[in-house]
C-alpha cells in the first residue's frame, strides 16, 4: 500500500510516495480504509523538525483521518466492518491503511462526508477546548477571532457562535472575511494593514473585547494584547503567523487579563473523558446545522507537497484534505 513518508527533515518536496508493509491489527485495534487525510499546521512543522514532539524517522505525517472500517480485532465490541469512522492519530495518516485502537474512533454522524469527518477532530477539539474550558465563554460576550478563514479559526468562529458570543472575525484578506461572515461572524476585520488595535478599539468603541482566540501569533499578538478588555481571557493557540512572541507583562497587570494557553493535543491524552463530552457536544452541533465544517481544498495522496504548501504558504480557506482511496 501507499504511503507519504518523511525520511529527514525538510520542505514538503522532500517527502516521499512510498510502498510499505500492511497494517497489522492487534486484539483492540481496528483496521482502516482511509478515505481523506485533513492537513494542519503542526503537519508542517512536523516534517520541518520544528514541533514539540516528533516521531522518530522515518514517519507518516497526517493527524486526523476519515474512512471505512475493514476489519476489527478480537476484543472489539463497539465498532463493525463498513461502519464510517474519524479520529486523530498525531501522524501516520497519509497512508492508504491503518490500523488505529478502536477506542480512538468515532463513528461519522449522518451527513458528514469522510472530507469534513476527517478535519474536524483538531479543528474542532481544538476550538471547543479552548472556548469553552480554557476561556469560559459566555453568552453575550465578545470574541476576537484571528486567522478566521483558517482551520481552527473558522472553527472557532461557527462554534463561538452557537455558545451565544458576538463574534469578530479578522483575517487577512477581503475573501477570507467573506468565508467568515458566512460561518456566521457578526463583524469583520482585515488586519493586512496592520491596524487590528485601532480597529478592534473602534468597533467596541474602545473598551476591547473579552475573548481574544490567536492562532497566528507573531506581530499580531502584541496587538491582541492592547485591545483586549478588563478581565479578558487571550488565547494562545498557535504561532502561523511567524516568531512566538513575547508577553507584556506589564499589559496583563493593568488590565487584569489572563493569558491562556491552548495545548489541545495534551488535553486529549490527558482529559479523554472531558474531551469525548466536547465531541458529543461538537456532533450534536453538527446534527443540529449550528455547524457545518467547511473543506476548501482537496488533493489527491500523490499531490501531497502542493497540499501541504497550500497550508504552509496561509493560502487555506477551511480545511485542506487529502482524498485517499475509493
Amino acid at each position: 500500500m501507499k504511503a507519504v513518508l518523511c525520511r529527514a527533515f525538510g520542505p514538503p518536496e522532500s517527502l516521499s510516495l512510498e510502498d510499505i508493509e500492511e497494517p497489522v491489527i492487534g486484539p483492540d485495534d481496528v483496521l482502516v480504509e482511509v478515505r481523506a487525510a485533513a492537513l494542519n499546521f503542526p503537519d508542517v512543522l512536523m516534517i520541518e523538525g520544528k514541533y514539540q514532539s516528533q516521531p522518530p524517522f522515518p514517519f507518516i505525517p497526517g493527524g486526523e483521518f476519515a474512512g471505512v472500517v475493514t476489519e476489527i480485532g478480537a476484543k472489539v465490541r463497539l465498532l463493525a466492518p463498513g461502519q464510517g469512522v474519524f479520529g486523530g492519530s498525531g501522524h501516520g495518516a497519509f497512508v492508504e491503511r491503518l490500523s488505529m485502537p478502536a477506542q480512538r474512533l468515532r463513528v461519522i454522524p449522518p451527513g458528514m462526508s469522510f472530507e469534513q469527518a476527517a478535519g474536524i477532530s483538531t479543528t474542532y477539539g481544538t476550538s471547543y477546548h479552548a472556548l469553552k474550558q480554557r476561556a469560559a465563554l459566555q453568552a453575550g460576550e465578545s470574541l476576537l477571532v484571528l486567522g478566521a478563514a483558517g482551520g481552527v479559526g473558522l472553527a472557532a468562529v461557527e462554534l463561538g457562535k452557537a455558545m451565544g458570543a458576538h463574534v469578530i472575525a479578522a483575517a487577512s484578506t477581503d475573501e477570507k472575511l467573506a468565508v467568515a461572515r458566512r460561518a456566521g461572524a457578526d463583524e469583520l476585520i482585515n488586519y493586512s494593514d496592520g491596524e487590528l488595535k485601532e480597529k478592534v478599539k473602534a468597533l467596541t468603541k474602545g473598551r476591547g473585547v473579552d475573548v481574544i482566540y490567536d492562532p497566528v501569533g507573531g506581530d499580531l499578538f502584541d496587538q491582541c494584547m492592547r485591545c483586549i478588555a478588563w478581565k479578558g481571557r487571550v488565547l494562545v493557540v498557535g504561532f502561523t503567523g511567524g516568531p512566538i512572541p513575547k508577553v507584556p507583562i506589564n499589559l496583563i497587570l493593568l488590565k487584569g487579563c489572563q493569558v491562556v494557553g491552548v495545548f489541545y493535543g495534551s488535553f486529549a491524552a490527558r482529559e479523554q473523558a472531558l474531551n469525548e463530552h466536547n465531541f458529543r457536544d461538537i456532533l450534536a452541533l453538527f446534527e443540529s446545522g449550528k455547524i457545518n465544517p467547511l473543506v476548501g481544498k482537496t488533493y489527491p495522496l500523490a499531490d501531497y507537497a502542493a497540499a501541504l504548501r497550500c497550508l504552509s504558504g496561509r493560502a487555506a480557506i477551511g480545511k485542506v484534505v487529502l482524498r485517499i482511496g475509493a
